[in-house]
């Protein structure tokens, strides 16, 4: 059997607008000329003139959060309990049989920038691509996002899952939700503006605060997404071991049999 792969996560890196401000990775690029008195330290006795081409190794430093990069969301991320009062699982303990699963595509690209999903958008979708959700399906979401990744609009582009919406997919079994937007909600500058208006704390963050109800993971900073059909495909997520952790980095991919 032949599979085909397809790479469903961005690249971490540095210059590009990938996050707020306060939440840029870092990234210090040490290359093979500069480490070379790294290797040599380990060897008393040798000296640069001894290393092939007079190189050491390369390596990175990184000063990162979780969430920077295509990651995993945990219930911890979301409050600290879940399911209606547990203690949230930390990434460490999010089960692996999650991360592994059937994938279904929908295509909210024409949606409107801080637009918040309603349970009877996911209807009509699931309605126009003939499918019905099953348990443990990972459903992926493409946005408007997925295009401006690292362009200055990148943050205030796409729609956001609200609570109910949220609700409505883990009430069919689903586990793990993605999306190519910084946020599975609506971008925050639309519910700022909401939130000026209708001073209701209960908009802020509603599709992340659905795990306290019913635990579920989700992907943010997916791409590619425009490449997939609406289902047909396995979705691999497996989240970076962190200990006591919100999140986890992942290198998400979509497989096919053929």
């Amino acid at each position: 059997m032949t599979k085909k792969i397809i790479d469903l996560s961005v690249a971490l890196e540095t210059g590009i607008i990938s996050d707020p401000p306060i939440a840029l990775p870092k990234i210090e690029y040490i290359d093979h000329t500069n480490s070379a008195e790294q290797i040599c330290s380990f060897f008393p006795g040798l000296t640069k003139d001894d290393l092939p081409g007079g190189e050491g190794w390369a390596v990175e430093q990184l000063s990162v959060s979780t969430h920077n990069g295509t990651h995993l969301d945990a219930p911890y991320h979301f409050h600290s309990t879940m399911d209606g009062g547990k203690k949230s699982m930390t990434i460490d303990e999010v089960p692996l049989e999650w991360c592994f699963n059937p994938g279904v595509k929908f295509d909210f690209r024409h949606m409107e920038d801080g637009y918040v999903v309603t349970p009877n958008d996911i209807k009509d979708e699931l309605q126009r691509i003939e499918y019905e959700i099953k348990p443990f399906d990972i459903v992926l979401v493409n946005t408007s996002a997925g295009e401006r990744y690292g362009e200055d609009d990148y943050l205030v582009k796409g729609c956001g899952i609200g609570r109910d919406a949220t609700l409505f997919l883990l009430e069919k079994g689903v586990k793990i939700t993605g999306t190519d937007a910084w946020s599975w909600d609506a971008p925050f500058a639309y519910t700022a503006e909401k939130y000026k208006i209708t001073k209701d704390p209960s908009i802020i963050w509603e599709g992340h605060r659905a795990g306290m109800e019913k635990a579920y993971c989700h992907m943010e900073k997916l791409s590619s997404l425009e490449k997939l059909p609406d289902y047909g495909f396995t979705v691999s997520c497996f989240p970076f071991k962190i200990k006591k952790a919100s999140a986890g980095f992942i290198r998400a991919v979509a497989i096919f049999d053929y």
